[in-house]
């Protein structure tokens, strides 16, 4: 973990700048489901969330869209962001997006980083988090190793908390299996929900239970981090730890 640098102030909202894997999605995408929507679940009841996190988006497309430039005109001190991006910055197809992880990617992480601190806030890197990718090992595989090294190198040269996402969520998934883990993503067959009538096997975007499991180990890092913001955090997490799921994208 990074070290904050300066006086803790109370944490007051917590903002996320992200992709598809955090974003909100309304109810007729169930059962796809973003980890930031679910972080609520495990927070305290005072606890405030802005989920700016939009799928496609890389940090390039995130900045020239202007949606970082929104987050940073709504912080406020004592505020926290958690950053989080790397899948779409890694799709050298597509232009848009495509942020190389040692020039690009490393320029505009540090600019978020800066940019936060020199509001008052505090910023909290995440490395991308894993998808359901296995090797010949029938162990996950690091898609974006490169991207998630430079998130922990930016972490540890600016002193900024990191939560290396890659490496929970790759054991986490590892730990259910090649085939228990199709259930955190979305594995259906056709007719099974209105948003995907013709089914849909996706590797990347989360289901529901796959979504409270990650906003889970999130809430479990931000609890480890010694910030203000730690006490936000609750102690018993069951809307996020359930095993079977709700049939629904809220608390309970």
């Amino acid at each position: 973990m990074g070290i904050l640098m300066g006086a803790q102030l109370s944490a007051e909202t917590i903002f996320i700048a992200g992709d598809s894997t955090a974003q909100t999605y309304k109810e007729d995408r169930y059962p796809q489901t973003g980890w930031g929507q679910m972080l609520p679940c495990g927070l305290t009841g005072d606890a405030k969330v802005e989920n700016r996190a939009m799928g496609g988006r890389s940090t390039k497309s995130f900045i020239a869209e202007g949606r970082w430039d929104k987050i940073m005109a709504d912080v406020k001190p004592s505020d926290v962001v958690l950053i989080q991006f790397g899948h779409n910055d890694a799709s050298q197809n597509k232009p848009e997006r495509y942020a190389p992880a040692a020039t690009l990617y490393r320029d505009n992480l540090l600019r978020m980083v800066w940019e936060t601190k020199g509001h008052g806030a505090t910023p909290i890197l995440i490395t991308p988090v894993t998808r359901r990718s296995f090797g010949p090992d029938s162990k996950t595989k690091a898609d974006f190793a490169a991207w998630s090294a430079v998130v922990r190198d930016i972490a540890a040269t600016t002193g900024t908390q990191l939560i290396d996402l890659e490496a929970s969520s790759r054991g986490w998934v590892d730990g259910k299996g090649v085939e228990g883990s199709k259930a955190l993503f979305l594995h259906y067959p056709a007719g099974r929900w209105p948003g995907f009538k013709d089914g849909i096997d996706d590797d990347t975007h989360f289901s529901e239970l796959g979504a409270r499991g990650v906003a889970n180990l999130i809430a479990a890092d931000l609890a480890r981090t010694g910030l203000p913001v730690a006490a936000k955090v609750a102690k018993d997490r069951p809307d996020l730890s359930r095993a079977t799921p709700l049939g629904k994208m809220g608390c309970r």
